[in-house]
This record gives C-alpha cells, sequence and structure tokens, in this order.
C-alpha cells in the first residue's frame, strides 16, 4: 500500500494539466462560437481548412501542452517553475487571440497578437527543451499550427479590409 502511495506521487500530474490547457481553450471557445457568423461570411485565403477541423486539432495540441507541462513539473528542475510560468503565459496569449480575431473582428491586431504568442511558444519550446526534451518535442505541432493559423489570420485581414 505505500509503495503504491510513493508511487502514485511520482507521476506527473498529467490530467491537471491537460485539464487547464483545454479550460484555457474552452474560455477562448466562447468568443470562436459568437463570432462563428461573421467569420463564416469572410473571403478566405487558399489552404483554409472547413470549420470542423480547428475543434480537433486544437483539442489535440491543448492535450499536448496539457502533457509536456506535465512533464516539466514532474522534473526535477530548478527551471521548471519559469518554464510553467511561460506555458500558463502563451495558454494567456492564446484564449485572448480568439477574444481579439473572432470576438472584436480585429484581425490585423489579432495577426500581431498571435506572432507575439507564436514568440512565447518558440521561448516556451527552448526552456522545455533544457528540462525535457520529449516535453518540447510534442509542443512543435503546436507551433506549426500556430504558424499556419497566422498565415489565415494575415490572408483575411488582407482579403477583407
Amino acid at each position: 500500500m505505500l509503495f503504491t502511495v510513493m508511487k502514485m506521487k511520482k507521476r506527473p500530474p498529467y490530467l491537471s494539466y491537460i485539464l487547464i490547457a483545454l479550460a484555457a481553450g474552452g474560455l477562448g471557445a466562447i468568443p470562436v462560437a459568437l463570432g462563428m457568423p461573421a467569420y463564416e461570411r469572410l473571403a478566405k485565403p487558399p489552404l483554409t481548412p472547413p470549420s470542423l477541423v480547428f475543434p480537433v486539432v486544437w483539442t489535440a495540441l491543448y492535450i499536448l501542452m496539457g502533457v509536456g507541462a506535465a512533464r516539466v513539473r514532474a522534473s526535477c528542475s530548478h527551471a521548471r517553475s519559469d518554464a510553467l510560468a511561460l506555458w500558463a503565459f502563451q495558454l494567456g496569449l492564446n484564449a485572448l487571440w480568439c477574444l481579439w480575431f473572432f470576438g472584436l473582428q480585429a484581425h490585423f491586431f489579432a495577426f500581431l497578437w498571435l506572432l507575439a504568442l507564436i514568440a512565447a511558444i518558440v521561448a516556451m519550446i527552448l526552456q522545455f527543451r533544457r528540462i525535457d526534451p520529449l516535453a518540447a518535442k510534442i509542443q512543435l505541432p503546436y507551433l506549426l499550427w500556430s504558424a499556419f493559423a497566422a498565415y489565415l489570420n494575415l490572408g483575411i485581414w488582407i482579403l477583407n479590409r
């Protein structure tokens, strides 16, 4: 019994961090849902996926964000607090992008915000890499999707101004 309790305490809190990441995504989904009718009417750049693709991809990315954060949290690194602060910061930037883009239809400002988010993601990945290389690697799809989102965001701004 004692061995089982000790073993459980050593496991990274995957579920907690995944739920935190999904909750941030859920907060961001509120302005998305409210702004979806306006989004559907916009001219969109080539390669824009169907709207149904976005929630599937974002859910997978939030899960990966949570797993990465849990791995960093489970490390013995003295830098883990800074890395987790970057993780939380980029989650906040991510949720607020949804407000700027969908909620307020401020497409150019949202694009600039997205560039700041991408910089925060890169900083987080670099910090994660020093602590847990796998935690960093599983953030690469998030970085790539965010770069693709920047292309879409900029294209929407150009096509609809």
